[in-house]
């Protein structure tokens, strides 16, 4: 996802033990400090590279890998970039987890092409890699893809935006992630298909990086550009919830319909409090934990994961629609992330 936040804080609990400006590989507990998860040294190694520390989304990926570590005697070291799109933090830290002797690499690519080269170089050492959430560019960089089909994600609120427009002409807002990132690319295209719109059919489109922040102002720019816009897809429930704000200040929240994707819980709380419409919710400790697996299963028998591995996608709305499949808020709190 990408999936740049600025969700509340208590989140920010197991934002946990990751190197962020060196990315240094040390040892800590679950929860605490800074660094990495042990289990013993006689353990496989496993590494974790996600985008940023801070997200929910990858506070609870960081999770599941912890709890898949430990229940398969796995030693996980953790890093992240300074920011999503640093790849140079990236690279540097799957130099060091090469050099600490990882048997494997679950990374989620801030920058899907970029990164690449020093995967490649990983791979080369006899190191299993994983890309989790975001393929790499080519996908056959890596050895396998454990993710959200994020077309589809895109597409589930994309048919559910449409069923509950009811015919009526739509006027589409898209708040993107950023320019040529697969997931937003993905996610965009996605819900226009549900829609059975184009490109043409969005009278506004900003980039807001995942950022509620930066959604606000992207919602609010869009509004003096079309103010009769009905329909916002968003990247991220953080890019709904800005939206949701900039509406509300125009007094347009309950006539403007908004789609989001991600299902972290506060999203789907926002979901239940009628400040989003519907969402797609993804599952990022699934993502992990397969990872894990697949490392320690390559550690003792030498077989590789390989291709995608669809982690699973569910819409979640409290006001259901004929012919689009969903589940409830109560559902989606019950399996919500963050």
């Amino acid at each position: 996802m990408s999936r740049i936040s600025r969700l509340p804080s208590p989140l920010l609990r197991a934002a946990a033990c990751t190197g962020v400006a060196a990315l240094a590989l040390t040892a800590c507990g679950s929860g605490s400090g800074s660094g990495t998860t042990s289990t013993g040294s006689g353990s496989v190694k496993v590494g974790l590279i996600t985008k940023t520390d801070t997200n929910p989304f990858f506070v609870k990926m960081k999770e599941g890998a912890e709890k898949a570590a430990k229940e398969n005697g796995a030693q996980l070291s953790t890093a992240a970039g300074k920011f999503d799109g640093d790849n140079a933090g990236q690279v540097t830290a799957i130099e060091n987890m090469v050099a600490a002797g990882v048997k494997g690499i679950l990374i989620t690519p801030s920058d899907s092409k970029a990164i690449v080269p020093a995967i490649q170089k990983a791979r080369a050492k006899g190191v299993l890699v994983i890309a989790l959430d975001t393929p790499t560019e080519p996908e056959s960089a890596v050895d396998a893809l454990f993710a959200t089909d994020n077309l589809k994600a895109g597409q589930l609120i994309g048919e559910y935006a449409k069923a509950a427009m009811k015919g009526k002409t739509a006027k589409i807002a898209a708040l993107d992630l950023a320019p040529g990132v697969s997931v937003g690319v993905q996610r965009h295209n996605g819900f226009l298909k549900g829609f059975g719109a184009t490109d043409k059919d969005v009278v506004c489109a900003q980039d807001t990086g995942g950022d509620q922040a930066k959604g606000q102002t992207a919602m609010e720019n869009c509004l003096q550009k079309a103010p009769g816009i009905n329909v916002v897809y968003t990247i991220n429930e953080p890019a709904a919830l800005g939206a949701y704000t900039a509406l509300k200040a125009k007094g347009r929240e309950k006539d403007v319909l908004i789609l989001s994707v991600d299902g972290g819980c506060t999203g789907t709380q926002a979901v239940k409090d009628g400040k989003i419409a519907a969402t797609s919710q993804q599952y990022p400790l699934k993502m992990a934990a397969e990872g894990v697996k697949a490392v320690v299963t390559y550690a003792k028998d030498g077989k590789k994961a390989s291709g995608y591995t669809d982690t699973g996608v569910t819409l979640i709305t409290d006001k259901a629609q004929d012919g689009v499949t969903s589940k409830d808020t109560a559902y989606g709190l019950e399996n919500c992330w963050g």
